[in-house]
Protein backbone atom coordinates (compact mmCIF):
# COMPACT_ATOMS: atom_id res chain seq x y z
CA UNK A 1 0.00 0.00 0.00
CA UNK A 2 1.47 3.38 -1.01
CA UNK A 3 1.98 6.06 1.58
CA UNK A 4 0.78 9.68 0.96
CA UNK A 5 3.19 12.88 0.85
CA UNK A 6 0.83 13.86 4.10
CA UNK A 7 1.84 10.94 6.17
CA UNK A 8 5.62 10.89 5.69
CA UNK A 9 7.47 12.93 8.15
CA UNK A 10 7.17 16.36 9.68
CA UNK A 11 3.29 15.51 9.86
CA UNK A 12 2.18 18.03 11.67
CA UNK A 13 3.91 20.64 9.53
CA UNK A 14 2.02 18.99 6.47
CA UNK A 15 -0.87 18.98 8.16
CA UNK A 16 -0.90 22.74 8.62
CA UNK A 17 -0.04 23.31 5.31
CA UNK A 18 -2.54 20.91 3.97
CA UNK A 19 -5.42 22.70 5.94
CA UNK A 20 -4.19 26.55 4.98
CA UNK A 21 -4.49 25.33 1.24
CA UNK A 22 -7.87 23.76 2.05
CA UNK A 23 -8.72 27.25 3.66
CA UNK A 24 -6.89 29.19 0.97
CA UNK A 25 -9.43 27.28 -1.33
CA UNK A 26 -13.13 27.81 0.48
CA UNK A 27 -11.92 31.51 0.67
CA UNK A 28 -11.93 32.07 -3.09
CA UNK A 29 -14.54 29.77 -3.62
CA UNK A 30 -16.61 31.83 -1.23
CA UNK A 31 -15.40 34.89 -3.10
CA UNK A 32 -17.14 33.43 -6.35
CA UNK A 33 -13.71 31.82 -7.96
CA UNK A 34 -13.11 28.04 -8.81
CA UNK A 35 -9.39 27.97 -7.81
CA UNK A 36 -6.83 26.29 -9.63
CA UNK A 37 -3.72 24.60 -7.51
CA UNK A 38 -2.15 27.51 -8.56
CA UNK A 39 -4.44 29.63 -7.02
CA UNK A 40 -4.73 28.32 -3.76
CA UNK A 41 -0.90 28.21 -3.22
CA UNK A 42 -0.90 31.84 -3.81
CA UNK A 43 -3.65 32.70 -1.77
CA UNK A 44 -1.68 30.50 1.13
CA UNK A 45 1.20 31.61 0.71
CA UNK A 46 2.72 28.17 -0.14
CA UNK A 47 5.17 27.23 -3.41
CA UNK A 48 2.99 25.71 -6.18
CA UNK A 49 5.55 22.91 -6.09
CA UNK A 50 4.26 22.53 -2.24
CA UNK A 51 0.77 22.40 -3.29
CA UNK A 52 0.60 19.88 -6.04
CA UNK A 53 2.36 16.92 -3.93
CA UNK A 54 -0.96 17.88 -1.65
CA UNK A 55 -3.40 18.35 -4.05
CA UNK A 56 -2.76 16.88 -8.11
CA UNK A 57 -5.24 18.67 -9.42
CA UNK A 58 -8.06 21.12 -9.22
CA UNK A 59 -10.22 18.61 -8.46
CA UNK A 60 -8.66 17.26 -5.91
CA UNK A 61 -8.32 20.37 -4.26
CA UNK A 62 -12.19 21.16 -4.70
CA UNK A 63 -13.25 17.72 -3.29
CA UNK A 64 -11.08 18.73 0.07
CA UNK A 65 -12.56 22.21 0.25
CA UNK A 66 -16.25 20.82 -0.16
CA UNK A 67 -17.67 22.32 3.09
CA UNK A 68 -17.89 19.54 6.08
CA UNK A 69 -21.32 18.51 7.92
CA UNK A 70 -20.20 15.98 10.56
CA UNK A 71 -24.54 16.28 11.63
CA UNK A 72 -25.92 13.24 11.88
CA UNK A 73 -28.76 15.53 11.77
CA UNK A 74 -30.25 18.93 11.68
CA UNK A 75 -32.44 18.95 14.51
CA UNK A 76 -30.54 20.22 17.12
CA UNK A 77 -31.22 20.12 20.66
CA UNK A 78 -34.85 19.30 22.41
CA UNK A 79 -36.04 18.02 18.92
CA UNK A 80 -39.52 17.86 18.35
CA UNK A 81 -41.47 14.73 18.39
CA UNK A 82 -43.96 15.58 15.78
CA UNK A 83 -42.79 14.74 12.20
CA UNK A 84 -43.96 17.98 10.33
CA UNK A 85 -42.19 20.07 13.18
CA UNK A 86 -39.26 17.95 12.48
CA UNK A 87 -38.87 17.87 8.98
CA UNK A 88 -39.96 22.10 8.67
CA UNK A 89 -36.63 22.39 11.51
CA UNK A 90 -34.33 20.00 9.73
CA UNK A 91 -35.38 21.85 5.75
CA UNK A 92 -34.64 24.74 7.36
CA UNK A 93 -31.32 24.24 8.29
CA UNK A 94 -30.67 22.37 5.16
CA UNK A 95 -31.39 25.54 3.30
CA UNK A 96 -29.65 27.72 5.53
CA UNK A 97 -26.64 25.26 4.74
CA UNK A 98 -26.89 25.44 1.42
CA UNK A 99 -27.41 29.62 0.82
CA UNK A 100 -24.55 30.13 3.54
CA UNK A 101 -21.92 27.64 1.19
CA UNK A 102 -23.39 28.32 -2.18
CA UNK A 103 -20.54 28.72 -4.32
CA UNK A 104 -18.84 25.92 -3.26
CA UNK A 105 -22.05 23.50 -3.62
CA UNK A 106 -22.34 24.86 -7.23
CA UNK A 107 -18.86 24.18 -7.76
CA UNK A 108 -19.54 20.60 -6.53
CA UNK A 109 -22.40 20.62 -8.98
CA UNK A 110 -20.53 21.62 -11.95
CA UNK A 111 -17.95 18.38 -11.07
CA UNK A 112 -20.86 16.33 -10.85
CA UNK A 113 -21.60 16.35 -13.96
CA UNK A 114 -17.72 15.68 -14.76
CA UNK A 115 -15.91 12.29 -15.68
CA UNK A 116 -14.60 10.37 -12.18
CA UNK A 117 -15.35 8.25 -9.57
CA UNK A 118 -18.85 8.93 -8.69
CA UNK A 119 -18.37 7.85 -4.84
CA UNK A 120 -15.93 10.78 -4.62
CA UNK A 121 -18.14 13.46 -4.73
CA UNK A 122 -20.07 14.34 -1.64
CA UNK A 123 -23.08 15.73 -3.49
CA UNK A 124 -23.51 11.96 -4.13
CA UNK A 125 -23.02 10.46 -0.93
CA UNK A 126 -26.58 11.34 0.23
CA UNK A 127 -26.27 13.43 3.70
CA UNK A 128 -29.56 15.43 2.99
CA UNK A 129 -31.38 12.35 2.69
CA UNK A 130 -29.92 11.12 6.07
CA UNK A 131 -31.35 14.17 7.67
CA UNK A 132 -34.24 14.02 6.51
CA UNK A 133 -34.65 10.37 6.96
CA UNK A 134 -33.89 11.24 10.57
CA UNK A 135 -36.56 13.67 10.45
CA UNK A 136 -39.16 11.53 9.60
CA UNK A 137 -38.61 8.49 11.84
CA UNK A 138 -42.15 9.25 13.27
CA UNK A 139 -43.48 7.92 10.20
CA UNK A 140 -42.21 4.73 10.34
CA UNK A 141 -44.97 2.89 12.01
CA UNK A 142 -47.45 5.39 9.72
CA UNK A 143 -46.06 4.81 5.98
CA UNK A 144 -44.66 1.88 4.72
CA UNK A 145 -40.82 1.49 3.88
CA UNK A 146 -41.47 1.83 -0.08
CA UNK A 147 -43.66 5.01 0.67
CA UNK A 148 -41.32 6.69 3.29
CA UNK A 149 -38.18 6.34 1.15
CA UNK A 150 -40.68 7.92 -1.76
CA UNK A 151 -41.16 10.67 0.67
CA UNK A 152 -37.57 10.75 1.74
CA UNK A 153 -36.61 11.45 -1.51
CA UNK A 154 -39.07 13.85 -2.93
CA UNK A 155 -37.97 15.90 -0.26
CA UNK A 156 -34.43 15.84 -1.06
CA UNK A 157 -35.68 16.67 -4.83
CA UNK A 158 -37.00 19.76 -3.82
CA UNK A 159 -34.29 20.66 -1.54
CA UNK A 160 -30.80 21.71 -1.97
CA UNK A 161 -28.30 23.18 -4.20
CA UNK A 162 -29.77 21.58 -7.35
CA UNK A 163 -33.29 23.21 -6.59
CA UNK A 164 -31.47 26.57 -5.88
CA UNK A 165 -29.81 26.94 -8.49
CA UNK A 166 -32.81 26.13 -11.36
CA UNK A 167 -35.27 28.76 -8.73
CA UNK A 168 -32.82 31.60 -8.63
CA UNK A 169 -30.87 31.19 -12.20
CA UNK A 170 -33.82 29.83 -14.60
CA UNK A 171 -37.32 30.92 -12.17
CA UNK A 172 -35.84 34.49 -11.61
CA UNK A 173 -36.44 33.91 -7.69
CA UNK A 174 -34.49 35.69 -4.87
CA UNK A 175 -32.89 33.55 -2.80
CA UNK A 176 -35.11 34.09 0.12
CA UNK A 177 -38.36 33.34 -2.49
CA UNK A 178 -36.35 30.39 -3.26
CA UNK A 179 -35.62 29.06 0.40
CA UNK A 180 -39.82 30.15 1.42
CA UNK A 181 -40.33 27.74 -1.74
CA UNK A 182 -38.63 24.92 -0.96
CA UNK A 183 -39.36 25.01 2.52
CA UNK A 184 -43.15 25.28 1.44
CA UNK A 185 -42.50 22.24 -0.68
CA UNK A 186 -41.32 19.96 1.62
CA UNK A 187 -44.54 20.27 3.65
CA UNK A 188 -46.32 20.39 1.34
CA UNK A 189 -45.23 16.61 -0.08
CA UNK A 190 -45.51 15.67 3.51
CA UNK A 191 -48.89 16.38 3.60
CA UNK A 192 -49.54 14.36 0.27
CA UNK A 193 -47.73 11.29 1.29
CA UNK A 194 -49.83 11.41 4.56
CA UNK A 195 -53.22 12.16 2.67
CA UNK A 196 -52.38 9.38 0.30
CA UNK A 197 -51.36 6.65 3.02
CA UNK A 198 -54.82 7.76 5.17
CA UNK A 199 -56.79 7.14 1.83
CA UNK A 200 -55.07 3.32 0.96
CA UNK A 201 -56.07 2.50 4.39
CA UNK A 202 -59.28 3.59 4.39
CA UNK A 203 -60.10 2.30 1.05
CA UNK A 204 -58.67 -1.31 2.61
Amino acid sequence: MSISYEQTGRTTQKARTRAALIDAARRLLAAGRTPSVEDAAEAAAVSRATAYRYFPDRRALLMAAHPEVEATDLLGEDAPQDARERLDRTIAELIGLTVDTEPELRTMLRLSLEPGPPHELLLRQGRAIGWIEKALVPLQARLDPPELRRLVLAIRAACGIEALVWLTDIAGLSRQEASELMRWSALALLRTALAEADERRGSR
